[in-house]
Order: C-alpha cells, then sequence, then structure tokens
C-alpha cells in the first residue's frame, strides 16, 4: 500500500500493494490481486477471525471442568467476561493504529498475543491466572477481530466488499455453531487445557500466511504521533462501562456501590476523552469523522442492532432446557438452525450487496424488516408452542440479524476516505459490542425481574400458601430444577412435612415456573423488536451514494 501525492498509476504491479491513496485530492486505487493471492490472503482473513471468534465459544462448554478443576465457582463467569471486556477495549486502539503501520504488522501481533494467551490460560494453576491470561487472548482476538474487517477495505474497492464482508459475518456466525460442540469433544476426550492448546497449531499457520503473503503497507510517516492520553482516557471510559454492564443485575445489583462508580467513571473519562481528542494532532479516534452523516446514523444503527445480537443465543437455549425440558445436546442441536440461519443471511445479502450496486440502505431496511417478523413471531412462544414453529422463527429472525451486518459495515466504509478506513470500520465492530454487552446485561436483568412477577401471578393460591418463603424466594431468583432434574428432590425436602402429597405440589410449582420462564423470554423478544423497529426507521434517514468500482479523482461525496 502506497501513499502518493502523484497522478494514479493504473500499471498492475507484480508485488502485493493493492491500494494506492493520495492524501490531497482523495483519490483511491485498488491494485488488484491476483486470483492466487486473493484466495489465499482473504483465506488467511477468514481463518483469523474464525480463530478469535472461535474462542468466544469453545470454552462455554469446557467451564464446568475447569471450575471443577480449578476452583472459584463465584468468578467462573470471569472467564468469558475478560475476554469480552479486553477485546472490545482494544478495537478502537487497533483501528488507529493499523492506519498508521499497517494491518499486517497488527495481524502479526495479534497472533502472537493470542498464541501466548492461549498457552498460558492451558498452564493456568487457578481461576485467577485463568482470568488474567484470557484478558491478554481477549487483546490479541480483539486485535485480529478488528484488523479482519479493515482489512477486506484494503484489499478490495467498495463496489466489492459486500460479499467479502458476507463471508466474514458468516465465518462468525459458523463458528458458534462449531466452537460448543468442539469445546465439548476436546474436554471429554482429552482435556479442558485443550480447549486453549488448540489455538496453538491452528494460530501458527494462519501467523505465516500474513507474514508471507499478507501485502505490505508502508507507514505514513507524517501521521506517527501517538495520542497516549486519548488511549488511556478512552479505555478508562470503556472498561469501567463494561465491568459494571457485567456486573448489574447479576453479581450485584444495578444500584450497588461498585456498579454505580464503574459506571460513573466511565463517563466522566468520556466526557474528558471528548475534550481530549478535540483539541489531538492525530487522535485516537478522530471525532470529526462523527460529522459525516452516514457514518453516525450507520452506527446509531449498529449500536441498536447490538443490543439484539444475543437475543436468541443466549435466551433460546434457556428456553429449551428450562421451558421444553429438552436436554443441552438436543437444545445446543436446534440452536444449530438459527446460527445457519446468520451465515445463510451474511453471505446471500454480501453477494446481492456487490453484484447490485450496493443499495445498502434498500437491503438494510429489508434484513431488519426480516429479522423484525422473526422477533415477532418468537414472541409467541410458549411451553405448548410445536418445535417446527421455533426453528421456523428462529431461521427467520436470524437470517435476517445476518443480513445487516455487511449492509451497514459497507454503508460506514464507503462513506470515510480510506486513510479513516480503520478507524470507521473498528469504530462499527466497537459499538456492536457495546451495545451486545450493555443487551446482555439489561436484558438478562430484565428476565430475572419478570420471571418472578410472572411466577407471583401463575403459583395457584393453595400453592403459595404451602411453599416457605425461603423457597419460594430461591426458585424466583434461580430456577435451577428447571435445568437439572436432581434439583427436584431439594425443593421436595424444603416443604413441610404436613403437607399430604408433596409431588403434586411440586409439580405445580415447575409447571408455574415452566410457563413464567417461557412467557418471560417472550417478552425479551417483544423488547427486541420493539428496539429492531427503532432501527428500522432510523436506517430511513440513511443516505445511499454509490459504491466505487474504480479510482477517483474526487473524494468520497457525503
Amino acid at each position: 500500500m502506497k501513499h502518493s501525492s502523484t497522478k494514479p498509476s493504473h500499471d498492475h504491479q507484480s508485488n502485493a500493494d493493492t491500494v494506492i491513496y493520495d492524501m490531497k485530492s482523495g483519490w483511491q486505487a485498488w491494485t488488484p490481486l491476483t486470483r492466487k493471492q486473493s484466495i489465499i490472503t482473504m483465506g488467511g482473513i477468514m481463518l483469523a477471525i474464525f480463530l478469535a471468534s472461535l474462542d468466544q465459544t469453545i470454552v462455554a462448554t469446557a467451564i464446568p471442568k475447569i471450575v471443577g478443576s480449578l476452583g472459584g465457582f463465584d468468578r467462573f463467569s470471569w472467564v468469558t467476561t475478560s475476554y469480552l471486556v479486553a477485546s472490545t477495549a482494544i478495537i478502537p486502539i487497533v483501528g488507529k493504529f493499523s492506519d498508521i503501520y499497517g494491518r499486517r504488522t497488527f495481524f502479526l501481533v495479534g497472533i502472537a498475543i493470542f498464541i501466548v494467551g492461549s498457552l498460558l490460560a492451558a498452564i493456568s494453576t487457578n481461576m485467577s491466572q485463568l482470568i488474567a491470561f484470557r484478558a491478554i487472548q481477549g487483546v490479541g482476538g480483539g486485535t485480529l477481530m478488528s484488523c479482519a474487517f479493515i482489512a477486506v477495505g484494503d484489499l478490495y474497492p467498495p463496489a466489492e466488499r459486500g460479499k467479502y464482508m458476507g463471508y466474514l459475518a458468516g465465518i462468525f456466525a459458523l463458528s458458534s455453531i462449531i466452537g460448543p460442540i468442539t469445546g465439548g469433544v476436546l474436554t471429554d476426550s482429552f482435556s479442558w487445557r485443550w480447549v486453549f492448546l488448540i489455538n496453538i497449531p491452528l494460530g501458527i499457520p494462519i501467523g505465516l500466511i500474513f507474514l508471507f503473503v499478507f501485502p505490505k503497507h508502508k507507514p505514513d510517516k507524517q501521521r506517527t504521533e501517538i495520542d497516549y492520553l486519548g488511549i488511556l482516557l478512552l479505555l478508562m471510559a470503556v472498561i469501567p462501562v463494561m465491568l459494571g454492564l457485567s456486573w448489574g443485575g447479576s453479581a450485584y445489583g444495578w444500584y450497588s456501590v461498585r456498579v454505580i462508580i464503574a459506571l460513573c467513571l466511565s463517563l466522566i473519562s468520556a466526557v474528558c476523552f471528548v475534550v481530549v481528542e478535540l483539541r489531538a494532532k492525530n487522535p485516537i479516534m478522530p471525532l470529526t469523522l462523527y460529522r459525516n452523516s452516514i457514518m453516525s446514523v450507520a452506527l446509531v444503527i449498529t449500536l441498536l442492532l447490538g443490543v439484539t445480537m444475543f437475543t436468541g443465543s443466549v435466551f433460546m437455549p434457556l428456553f429449551f432446557q428450562g421451558s421444553l425440558g429438552k436436554s443441552a445436546t438436543t437444545s445446543g442441536l436446534l440452536s444449530t438452525a438459527m446460527m445457519l440461519g446468520s451465515v445463510l443471511g451474511a453471505t446471500s445479502f454480501g453477494q446481492l450487496l456487490s453484484r447490485f450496486g450496493g443499495h445498502y440502505r434498500i437491503l438494510g431496511l429489508i434484513g431488519i424488516f426480516i429479522m423484525g417478523v422473526g422477533l415477532l413471531l418468537m414472541s409467541q412462544i410458549n411451553t405448548n408452542v410445536s418445535l417446527g414453529f421455533i426453528i421456523t422463527s428462529m431461521v427467520i429472525m436470524s437470517f435476517g440479524m445476518g443480513t445487516t451486518f455487511p449492509c451497514f459495515n459497507i454503508a460506514i466504509q464507503n462513506s470515510v476516505h480510506y486513510k479513516d478506513i480503520g478507524v470507521a470500520t473498528s469504530s462499527a465492530q466497537f459499538v456492536r459490542s457495546l451495545g451486545a454487552s450493555a443487551g446482555l446485561a439489561v436484558l438478562g436483568s430484565l428476565l430475572t425481574t419478570r420471571f418472578a412477577t410472572r411466577l407471583d401471578l401463575s403459583i395457584p393460591e393453595f400453592a403459595l400458601k404451602n411453599i416457605p418463603a425461603k423457597l419460594l424466594s430461591d426458585i424466583k431468583t434461580n430456577p435451577n430444577a428447571l435445568m437439572d432434574n436432581s434439583q427436584i428432590s431439594n425443593l421436595e425436602s424444603q416443604v413441610s412435612a404436613s403437607v399430604s402429597n408433596k409431588s403434586e405440589l411440586i409439580d405445580t410449582v415447575l409447571l408455574a415456573m415452566r410457563q413464567s420462564l417461557a412467557d418471560s423470554i417472550a417478552e425479551m423478544f417483544i423488547v427486541g423488536l420493539i428496539i429492531s423497529f427503532v432501527a428500522f426507521v432510523i436506517t430511513f434517514w440513511l443516505k445511499e451514494i454509490p459504491l466505487q468500482k474504480r479510482a477517483s479523482k474526487e473524494p468520497v461525496k457525503k
């Protein structure tokens, strides 16, 4: 990738340089890769994003064995949270730095950090070590995720990016299918440590691809000043809010001192960050980009859709196991349909974007509408619903959700100059991650509240009179008996011996719990439907400009 102030050269270069960008006139030219280069390079990018996203799901099935081996049940959720917080915080920083030093460098750095973090996690001797090493993994994984989507903008003009964005989004969804199954096989057949060790033989060849094949980028010497204060304030704004959202409604109450301090610290840091960035010579996140109406509108839509991103994948397994009484294996197989819908939606709409001249606003509206139909159908679930209806609804919802990934990523990339494509693309990933974290925290807390309220209304009067107050309080906040039959005898043991038919009483309570859980989950999809409707309306304000197919002597018109 070369920077030049001379006239564009249209000669195909034999080396791996792919983009020539003129800082003054704003023209862009993508020098085509050979077919072999394109296949190998894109293959490396897809493998990198698969590796990073796989690690977010492969660990889930190993956590029970990890807790059994290392202890620390009170902190097991941090095995996932530490990775999520670290990967989200690093995204905008990598986006800016890779604009200066090139994607290839950060792909290699990300692979190296990820492999080191994986090795350290595999040899952990206690839960505290594992949590810390998972954060290191998160830094590497977030670096890879950030660079992967940005690299598509490096290698291909906007008119061709749609299909490749679709491929990456499809790979991301595919990892959600393969991850839990792979994690279970490795844990049962070998050891939970292999969940981390498997990343080493997978990561090394990916690193070699980037070392020898990926196009090189010559840094722009005029833009290498580092905004250290901006980086510090950004981390102080992102990490506390991620922690606060993770704690709220789960480990601590939303009004607990710890959650309030975390959120207030984040707010203060965010205000200071804005002030610093407005004055910085080379800001880590140029706020002038957000004056671009296309980018700002697309980011708001991405944030809202991020809130709904994990609604199905988190709540449906709970519905299958808790309300329908399915096994974990069956639940996983049924959830596979949802992931396949996302893969199909992302890849098919990515192709449509490339083949029919972009039209990301129209396709985005269609995608959100399809997702909304699926969410509406999902809001009708109950304990008597057929599996056919559930699977159909999940596929429609996930298909629509999958379509939105390439649409709005392309809108953002197409609206900025090439020199800012890293910051712009990482901003989209960043706000999507924040939205997803906020959605999981808020919807999870809302689900708990609605379940308790509905259970009070669902349990018959005669049952309420015979259930100890402590037992009723326990099942409101921790309905384990729905997922673990061994807990049912524990419930019976807490009922007074004077009750003539304990089994009938417990069956009545369990039925009310199943119905309450199903109704509460259905309400979460109604919330998701409302959010998607807001995103749908905002999409009408998204200006649509033609996708560039070749070099232009004028800057992108917005």
